[in-house]
């Protein structure tokens, strides 16, 4: 099997396309293939998609490759359009069409400012050296795109944001899930919540709201990361997490799994039997094809696996958090979105 290949942030797409447009303006021709440096001292090409040259300003743009990462940007169009400034003024930043605002504070970028994030201004920054223009960065059907992302929820409004701190993706390392994770819990403790709620999918995460009558942005969308929840969670607090998913998914975090996805941790049937305390149902437990099939055992026996799970899932968390003011506590569904087990 052929290792995955890598591909580039919008940061560093953006920032080959603003080099190229910069060269135009000052009369050159666009650079093609246009090399940049990369934050860790890697020069990749890009080679430019579109390009042209107006009155007062020059436009290049990049298709962005994301390699082998099941990117929702993958060959999305990132073009700069860059124009002369005020004497002085250095470089100015604006979000074209398809690239998003920041509406709530929290972020590591002020109210009203496009959501291009630090490291891809700094970028672009470099490769315009003391020149004095504004910047405008945009992605073809950007904002269609932004709804298939955290952006809606962290009150990024009108598209996409330009990410990347070091200019390269890796395959799978599903870095962006994991950012926006951080970001909502920055931008839940800007708002002031003393609640958050991680949950595994939609159903977890709907049954959490209604629990609790949590607004939409104090919730995380965890998914597989418990790990990334709880760790960020331990250097920036929020008085109060609940944990919410199915029996499947927290049997994992119990068993002390944080990466709850299948292709890196499984079910252990014989840690779910240690927790029940009759030895035929732990034996049925054992032999169980599913953790909800396990459930439903325990259940007809009168057994609360639910509960069980619920409260070993905390102590993981707990010790996750290694004493961090963060008081937990965990809500376990079936697949109809029943709550089965709670803890905390």
């Amino acid at each position: 099997m052929s290792e995955l290949r890598y591909g580039w942030t919008t940061g560093a797409c953006a920032t080959a396309a603003t080099k190229a447009a910069h060269a135009a303006l000052l009369g050159g021709e666009f650079p093609d293939p246009v090399e940049i440096v990369l934050p860790r001292g890697q020069r990749p090409a890009f080679a430019l998609a579109v390009e042209e040259r107006g009155d007062g300003f020059a436009m290049a743009g990049i298709v962005k490759d994301a390699g082998d990462d099941p990117d929702v940007t993958h060959g999305a169009l990132v073009r700069s359009t860059v124009r002369p400034g005020p004497p002085g003024g250095g470089v100015t930043f604006r979000a074209g069409p398809g690239v998003g605002t920041v509406t709530k504070p929290g972020l590591p970028l002020d109210v009203g400012e496009p959501a291009i994030n630090p490291v891809p201004r700094r970028m672009m920054r470099e490769v315009l050296g003391d020149a004095d223009v504004i910047v405008e960065i945009s992605v073809d059907g950007g904002e269609e795109l932004a709804r298939r992302t955290w952006n809606p929820r962290l009150g990024i409004l009108g598209g996409l944001s330009i990410l990347g701190t070091t200019g390269i993706v890796v395959p799978y390392s599903c870095s962006a899930w994991i950012d926006s994770i951080r970001r909502g819990v920055d931008v839940a403790r800007a708002a002031g919540y003393t609640h958050v709620a991680g949950a595994t999918g939609s159903t977890s995460e709907k049954v959490a709201a209604e629990l609790y009558g949590l607004p939409e942005d104090a919730l995380l969308d965890m998914g597989d990361f418990a790990g990334a929840v709880l760790k960020y969670l331990r250097r920036h607090p929020v008085p109060r997490l609940t944990i919410a998913g199915g029996i499947g998914k927290l049997a994992k975090l119990a068993n002390g799994h944080l990466d709850l996805h299948s292709k890196r941790s499984q079910v252990d049937f014989e840690a779910l039997a240690a927790l029940v305390d009759d030895p035929e149902t732990a034996e049925r437990v054992r032999g169980a094809n599913t953790a909800l099939d396990a459930l439903r055992i325990c259940q007809a026996a009168g057994h609360p696996l639910g509960d069980l799970v619920a409260a070993r899932a905390r102590e993981v968390a707990l010790e996750t958090l290694r004493g961090a003011p963060v008081a937990v506590d965990v809500v376990v569904i079936d697949r109809a979105g029943t709550i089965v087990g709670r803890a905390g």
